[in-house]
């Protein structure tokens, strides 16, 4: 298992061949906003930052050179085909889409994004002049299709690669953080968002909002069980403050079917002092929660949470996740 860890002035490379972990620092001279690589090409790890644009490596991050130089330098989320490691796509700030067919290493711009009715309501309440792609999935049952969750203002679609553009629907939240597919369950959307938690049932056209138990409504992170798409865990908080900044309160929540929200702390660091986590799966029954104390791992399907052997800095306990990626 490897896991890429991105914090905002360090990658964290933390390999666990037999139960000992080893942990590498990369990229340590940028300020990152994302990491993503897919299981079946581990090697290819792709990484964005704020204001450097788009770093890439072949090599198991090892070494990182930077792609894309026509792509704007704030580049705020990635996404890979899950049954393509080819396929890649890049949301940046200000809002933009970018597709690549050789595992990152050339893209090409999927306009008319912005040309949408609702792009005129879009804008990040911190920059209030501009607005980004925020998170990126792909339909695991059709590749062709796309959602793409705007900060601040939509949740839009592509059914054709970016070709063309589908607008916001009415029930869809406002402020999608992460968005989440499994390939059991190709017709569900589960969305972490500032306004609420919300899932679909049928590829993003109508949505609802199971919020019984969830005592936060400020949501950041969602994760499914990869092999259960009824057990998830969500990181919420009871509004930005408290998610993001130090010292920071926030929980993580816990959900099985059609079941109420329970909190799923044990083992992970008391919530007064504890920033939003971001959630990963790893193999079926397992976890993981990158944190400003530390990277902890579930395997009983996020009930309960143990750390990782991971050296943290003490400049890290004031920086929330902005990326994981578990290979």
């Amino acid at each position: 298992m490897t896991l890429y860890a991105a914090l905002r002035t360090a990658l964290l490379v933390v390999r666990d061949e037999r139960g000992d972990p080893t942990v590498e620092r990369r990229l340590t001279d940028y300020d990152l906003e994302c990491v993503e690589a897919h299981p079946d090409a581990p090697d290819t790890v792709l990484v964005g930052t704020f204001d450097d644009g788009l770093y890439r490596s072949t090599d198991g991050a090892e070494s990182f050179g930077r792609v894309a130089p026509e792509m704007e330098s704030r580049v705020m989320s990635l996404a890979v085909n899950p049954t393509d490691p080819e396929e890649w796509w890049a949301g940046t700030e200000p809002s933009r889409v970018y597709h690549s067919t050789d595992a990152g290493a050339t893209w090409a711009e999927k306009p008319g994004l912005t040309d949408l009715p609702s792009a005129e309501d879009w804008y990040f309440p911190p920059r209030p002049d501009t607005h980004h792609v925020r998170w990126l999935e792909v339909d695991p049952g059709n590749p062709a299709h796309l959602y793409a969750g705007i900060e601040a203002g939509a949740l839009v679609q592509t059914f054709d690669r970016g070709e063309t553009w589908e607008d916001k629907v009415e029930t869809s939240r406002f402020d999608n953080h992460s968005l989440a597919t499994h390939p059991l369950a190709p017709d569900r959307v589960y969305s972490a968002a500032g306004d609420g938690y919300a899932e679909s049932h049928d590829r993003g056209a109508t949505w609802q909002y199971p919020q019984a138990g969830l005592h936060h409504r400020y949501t950041h992170s969602v994760a499914v069980d990869a092999g259960d798409p009824e057990v998830l865990v969500l990181s919420a908080a009871s509004g930005p403050r408290a998610a993001h900044s130090p010292p920071g309160e926030s929980y993580v929540y816990r959900r099985e079917a059609d079941g109420a929200w329970t909190q799923a702390m044990d083992g992970l660091p008391d919530p007064n002092g504890l920033l939003r986590a971001v959630l990963e799966p790893g193999d079926p029954g397992e976890f993981f929660a990158l944190t400003n104390h530390g990277v902890y791992r579930s395997t009983d399907g996020g009930v309960s949470w143990a750390a990782l052997d991971v050296p943290w800095g003490e400049a890290f306990e004031s920086q929330g996740g902005r990326g994981l990626a578990a290979v």
